[in-house]
This record gives structure tokens, C-alpha cells and sequence, in this order.
């Protein structure tokens, strides 16, 4: 929404200037005059004696806001499988679409990946659009970018959403130029303020100690990449119906600058927490990297992953891609072992819906045992060891 004044209606009586706390309006040439500091808040509205102020909807470039709807999804597929957030977003684009009564729809980009489209109306979307080409067998910013944003124009959905991996904060970025609107990365959650129809955008900030929401009133569509993990995929519904429309690829030179000639996929594993039904994390508890070979001892024992806090993997001690938190990842486990973690409310935001937490601290008063079923004081050097003997003699039939 954007607060305009009819001009012909006002008087310059400056009743407004003085009512806006945020002076963000003011008289120019006798008449009220908008500034860019505006937040829209309307308390100008009520004070004007002529009714001169008014909220419209904002037309950007000569597009109007309001000819915007529908709530869609970039299903992100890898080797032809849907990824596992390309399913929580369309999850969560299902509720979204619900409370606004639009429809969810998803986008699907690549080549032989028609089998995707029946998934992804079992998991809430009313329409699949469907971009099969050889030409996007791989992904390539340039040839996605342009079939994405020619499609956004021509459909004009309100809300697109990214899930937060390689390729979404490769590609939405560069689909939120192209159509000069606004992007939100990494969001934690999103919700809609169903008045004016606002996608609010919450991600961490100032490292993780502020949580911030985000709207984007004046441009559409309104955009996010949302971190992988951190939206539950509702499961299928088979009697769901719905059309897969396909879209026609119109590449021209200048989007395939870049020839994919070889794919080589990484040897090493990274780390699935997601996923994962049992997690071990450990902290600046352990004290350095070595710490971690006992923390991958007890998860090998119990059939786990493993985890880490930031400080640990700020240490150096271990890679990025096991860090759970509010700057990590966000986890759902069936079980959670927190190792040497004090359970700051940072990494508390990535692992608190864990069914069940273990926390092994020798500090009795660390946060992490206010938010643990089972805590247990004691060094974990001590302690972890006879829980992995404990574990594989029980694996043995035999007692210890």
C-alpha cells in the first residue's frame, strides 16, 4: 500500500505535518507532499480535515500490486529427485495460499523431470508449471534465470519462494533484479498479515542475536529463500487433483554462455541433518577438533549424525554443513545429544522441536539443560565413553 494525496482535496493547513511521527510528510508549494521516510502508518489519514490523504495500492513501472496472486514455489530438483525443502516450501505455500485464498503452484525447471509434477500437486500445489528442455538438463543461472522471470511476468504470482541452498541464493538474487523487487534470505519462518496481504519474512540478523521481520509493500513479487529444515513437508495426499501446464523455453544465445561439458560430483560426504532421526552435536565443550572423533564414536554407536555448534565449526573443528542453529541448520530429530554445548538461544532455535534432548555438560547451570529431558553433569570425556561401552555391549547381548 502507498499513502497518496489528492491533491485537489487538500487545503495546506499542515495538520498532517504535525501529526506524523515519523516526518515523513510536509508542505511543498502549499501542498502536502509524501516523503520517502514514510512507513505508511496512516496516522496522517486520521487527522486530515479535508480527507486529502489516502492508502492506494502502488503502481511500480506501470504494474499495480493488487493484479498480483498466487503463492508459487522453485521445486528445486537434483539428477531428476525433488529436493526434500522443494517439499516443505510446497507444504508451507499450502497453508500460506489457504489463509489468502489463492492457490499454491510450483514451478518445476530441467529435463525428463515430468514424473515430479504428480508429487508436488500430492503435496499441496493446484498447478505445476512444467520447463522440459534439453537446454536445462543442468542447472545455469543465466538459461534458469530467464525462463523463471519471463514466467513470473507473464503469470504475476504475489509470492515466490526459494529454498536457501547452492542454487536458490544462486538464482533468486538475480530473478529479484531483473524484476526490481525485493528479496528476504534465509528466513526462518513466514507468515501473512492477511489485511494487507503481506508476506512476513522472519530471518536472523546482527549474527543471529536479533530476529528480524521483513515486508516488501510496494513491489511484487514479494521473494524469500528459505533455509532447508526449518518448514515440516506435511505428508502426501493422494486424492489431491491438479493441472500441469507447460511452459514454453525460449532460449536465445546470450542466455547459454556457459557449456556444461562434465558434471563431477564431490566425493566427500556431507553431513544430512535434516533428515537425520538421531543427531550428536558437539561444542566449544571439546575443546578442540580432536573432541570430535568421540562425538562420531557415539553417533556411529546409535545409528546418528553428527552435529555442532557455532563455535565449534567458528573454531575450525568441523565443517560448516553440521552446524545446527539459528546461523546453521535447523533439525526435527527424533533424538538430540548435545555434547559440551552450553545451549545458547541461538543453537537452541536450530534443535528445540528435537522429540527427545540428551544434554552432557559439566556446568550444572548451562542453559541446555533447562530445554533437556535427561541432562547429565559430568565431563563428557568421562562420560561419553561409558555411554558408547554401555551401548555396544547391550549391541552384544552381553552386560557390562
Amino acid at each position: 500500500m502507498e499513502l497518496r494525496v489528492l491533491t485537489d482535496k487538500c487545503s495546506g493547513c499542515g495538520t498532517c505535518e504535525v501529526s506524523c511521527p515519523f516526518g515523513a510528510i510536509g508542505l511543498v508549494d502549499g501542498v502536502a507532499k509524501v516523503f520517502e521516510t514514510c512507513v505508511d502508518c496512516g496516522a496522517c489519514i486520521d487527522s486530515c480535515p479535508e480527507g486529502a490523504l489516502v492508502l492506494g495500492v502502488q503502481a511500480v513501472g506501470g504494474v499495480r500490486v493488487e493484479e498480483y496472486r498466487n503463492i508459487w514455489v522453485f521445486a528445486e530438483q537434483r539428477d531428476g529427485a525433488l529436493t526434500r525443502v522443494a517439499e516443505q516450501l510446497m507444504s508451507k505455500a499450502r497453508e500460506l495460499a489457504d489463509v489468502l485464498g489463492a492457490k499454491a503452484e510450483a514451478v518445476v525447471i530441467g529435463h525428463g523431470v515430468e514424473d515430479l509434477c504428480g508429487r508436488l500437486i500430492r503435496q499441496g500445489a493446484d498447478t505445476v508449471y512444467l520447463a522440459d528442455d534439453p537446454q536445462l538438463a543442468h542447472y545455469r543461472t543465466e538459461p534458469y534465470a530467464r525462463v523463471l522471470t519471463d514466467l513470473i511476468r507473464e503469470k504475476k504470482p504475489e509470492i515466490v519462494l526459494f529454498g536457501a541452498t547452492v542454487i536458490g541464493r544462486d538464482l533468486a538474487p538475480r530473478i529479484s533484479q531483473r524484476l526490481h523487487t525485493g528479496l528476504t534470505a534465509d528466513c526462518t519462518g513466514l507468515d501473512i498479515d492477511e489485511s494487507e496481504r503481506l508476506l512476513l519474512q522472519t530471518r536472523p540478523a546482527f549474527g543471529g542475536n536479533v530476529m528480524a521481520t521483513i515486508v516488501c509493500p510496494r513491489h511484487r513479487p514479494q521473494m524469500s529463500t528459505v533455509r532447508p529444515g526449518v518448514m515440516i513437508a506435511r505428508p502426501p495426499d493422494d486424492s489431491r487433483t491438479g493441472t500441469v501446464e507447460r511452459v514454453p523455453v525460449a532460449l536465445e544465445q546470450q542466455d547459454l554462455r556457459v557449456l556444461v561439458q562434465e558434471v563431477v560430483k564431490e566425493a566427500r560426504r556431507r553431513a544430512e541433518l535434516e533428515g537425520a532421526r538421531i543427531i550428536v552435536s558437539g561444542g566449544r565443550g571439546l575443546g578442540n577438533a580432536e573432541g570430535f572423533r568421540l562425538i562420531e564414536e557415539l553417533a556411529a554407536a546409535i545409528g546418528g549424525e553428527v552435529g555442532a555448534s557455532r563455535a565449534a565449526v567458528d573454531a575450525g573443528w568441523i565443517t560448516q554443513d553440521h552446524q545446527v542453529g539459528q546461523t546453521g541448520k535447523t533439525v526435527h530429530p527424533d533424538i538430540y545429544v548435545a555434547c559440551g554445548i552450553s545451549g545458547a538461544i541461538q543453537h537452541q532455535a536450530g534443535m528445540k522441536e528435537s522429540k527427545f534432548i540428551i544434554a552432557i555438560n559439566k556446568d550444572a547451570g548451562a542453559p541446555i539443560f533447562r530445554l533437556a529431558d535427561v541432562g547429565i553433569v559430568g565431563d563428557l570425556y568421562k562420560v561419553v565413553p561409558e555411554i558408547i561401552k554401555e551401548i555396544n555391549a547391550a549391541k552384544a547381548g552381553s552386560v557390562v
